[in-house]
């Protein structure tokens, strides 16, 4: 086999050898981004459960403010009924009347503005949720489209039409041709060089 037909598998082996890594690399890589995908939507799932509880929290926040303002009113209201009567007011009418219908007044008001309140928290973490779920989902899609086996596949296919097309541009340059002469020296001895 003569130097230049060596070179040629040589080299031809090389590059089957680099294309073989580079489908390695491209398999690992699609491999390494799809569990980074997963990982994403599963940590966006957990975000979206956590931004629930806020939001059952606040509720449950509300609810407990409210009850404390209807208690506080209820303790004023006493508190005005109880002075009102001490001083012989007729609580039933007047300004007695008006007064107790004002304390009535803005507890509605201030409760209304406590729920209110407790809406708006909530639904601002039942938006976080939401996002954090079409995150996931987003997420949970790119990863399904990934295929670690198809990127390696892809890298072969490419690599093995550059092997074939510089095979067979060797092969047209003769260099894998059976040599002529076994050695250098029939090569001389035949053009008449000794």
């Amino acid at each position: 086999m003569s130097g230049a037909t060596t070179a040629a598998i040589v080299s031809t082996g090389a590059q089957v050898a680099g294309t073989a890594i580079s489908a390695s690399g491209s398999y690992h890589s699609a491999k390494v981004q799809k569990t980074s995908l997963q990982t994403q939507s599963k940590m966006a799932e957990i975000n979206a459960r956590i931004a629930e509880m806020g939001a059952q929290s606040a509720m449950e926040q509300g609810k407990h403010q409210v009850a404390a303002l209807t208690h506080q009113a209820g303790q004023l209201k006493g508190r005005q009924r109880t002075t009102l009567a001490a001083n012989g007011v007729d609580l039933s009418v007047g300004n007695a009347a008006e007064i107790q219908a004002s304390t009535d007044i803005m507890k509605t008001i201030d409760s209304g503005n406590l729920k209110m309140n407790a809406l708006r928290t909530a639904f601002g973490y039942r938006t976080q949720g939401m996002n954090a779920m079409n995150e996931s989902r987003m997420a949970t899609a790119n990863a399904a489209g990934i295929s670690p086996g198809g990127a390696a596949a892809s890298t072969l296919l490419g690599g093995a039409s550059q092997v074939a097309s510089s095979w067979y541009g060797m092969s047209q340059a003769g260099m894998f041709d059976t040599p002529q002469y076994a050695s250098i020296d029939a090569l001389a001895a035949d053009k008449g060089f000794w």
